[in-house]
């Protein structure tokens, strides 16, 4: 599928060219890191194996893009209709090219208008001319200078021009990474932004993460780019100085959010712990961030958190953008008399071994859970 030249949209001025990689990266006088002017949005061959996954090399996009897979296998698993309940997991989750291409344009899609609290978003897109000369105050990146900006306030119109634009964010190497963070900023708004961090003057989106900043992930998870990870608003002070309100997750989305930070004891705050929100979403679908390197973990019934007795024991899936799959059965019947305790061949018991990384993580969401791997661990789960 070619690039459509632009129609329309409105020409991005210096003003908000520098607001915006300010905003982002901390400064327009210097270049973007590389990665992200270079990295498109891309899933696997439709014939090969995990097609309803995205690849992305391990670089401070991964965790934005993770959030975007998971919306995608939200899709392929629960949006796609009419769906037959007794198809197989396996082959929702073996799409098409084209059933890739929309799973992609609505999960853009749906994340933008989430953002724009389901009233209006805003596409960034490139033309072909610079609209910011360089200069000391502004280094071109080649993408930031050429933008359009095209503003919608319906959801179908916005997935009209989402499908029509689509290969801006697929083109490899490409800045269709980038594209979707900067539409992402402009839709929540960069005054927004800024205090949804809650940091000191001069802060930004970016960190020095190998995967991306958390900050990004909850922007497109949440609509909000908030470091607070527990529900509601959390008012910290003591007696020397006022309260002040840390505003942490408003309310419940379809997707969750979970993290082990490993033993680093200074990463794990509470306000970096996800709460009751981010741990029960809608829907049996969790980004994870484990030691720092993200994935998505999911389940098939949607009465997985609904219904306690759907949680005594089931499968859990595990993906990252590496092209990696793990499958699990987790048993949270905490031993009981006469649980089988066999095992199938090929799965490991974690008795064992000493628990992973990905075992500590998912014991943040089922404490006791007994957790047997189906296969052996792929090499890339050595975090």
């Amino acid at each position: 599928m070619s690039k459509l030249k632009l129609v329309g949209g409105r020409p991005i001025t210096m003003d908000e060219a520098v607001e915006l990689r300010q905003t982002v990266f901390g400064s327009a006088a210097s270049p973007p890191r590389g990665e992200w002017t270079r990295t498109g949005i891309n899933f696997g061959a439709a014939n090969g194996e995990y097609p309803y996954g995205l690849r992305t090399p391990r670089n401070a996009t991964r965790g934005m893009q993770s959030v975007l897979q998971a919306f995608i296998i939200k899709h392929f698993i629960f949006d796609v209709k009419p769906r037959d309940k007794s198809v197989p997991l396996e082959e929702l989750l073996k799409p098409t090219e084209a059933e890739q291409a929309q799973a992609l344009y609505l999960a853009i899609s749906d994340i933008l208008w989430n953002i724009g609290e389901k009233t209006k978003a805003i596409f960034a897109l490139p033309g072909e001319a610079s609209h910011i000369p360089h200069s000391h105050v502004y280094f071109q990146d080649n993408v930031t200078e050429k933008l359009f900006f095209f503003e919608f306030t319906t959801l179908d119109e916005m997935q009209i021009f989402a499908k029509r634009y689509l290969p801006y964010f697929t083109e490899n190497p490409g800045p269709g990474a980038l594209l979707l963070l900067y539409s992402a900023v402009v839709t929540r708004g960069m005054e927004n932004l800024r205090n949804d961090l809650d940091a000191p003057k001069g802060a930004h989106l970016m960190g020095p993460y190998e995967e991306g900043s958390l900050n990004i992930v909850t922007l497109l998870l949440t609509g909000r780019a908030t470091p607070y990870l527990h529900n509601g608003v959390v008012y910290v002070g003591d007696e020397d100085h006022y309260a002040l309100p840390q505003f942490g997750i408003l309310g419940r989305g379809s997707i969750g959010l979970l993290i082990w930070e490993g033993e680093n004891e200074a990463m794990r705050s509470a306000s970096r712990q996800p709460g009751s929100r981010l741990k029960t979403p809608a829907t049996p679908v969790w980004v994870s961030c484990c030691c720092g390197h993200f994935g998505v973990l999911f389940n098939s019934n949607r009465e997985l958190l609904r219904n306690y007795h759907a949680e005594k024991r089931f499968e859990l899936h595990y993906y990252t953008l590496a092209g990696c799959y793990l499958s699990m059965t987790v048993d949270n019947r905490q031993q009981e008399e006469g649980a089988d305790d066999g095992q199938e061949d090929g799965e490991r018991k974690q008795n064992d071994m000493v628990s992973t990384p990905l075992e500590r993580l998912i014991h943040t969401k089922w404490m006791e859970a007994k957790i047997t791997y189906h296969g052996p661990l792929p090499a890339s789960l050595n975090f």
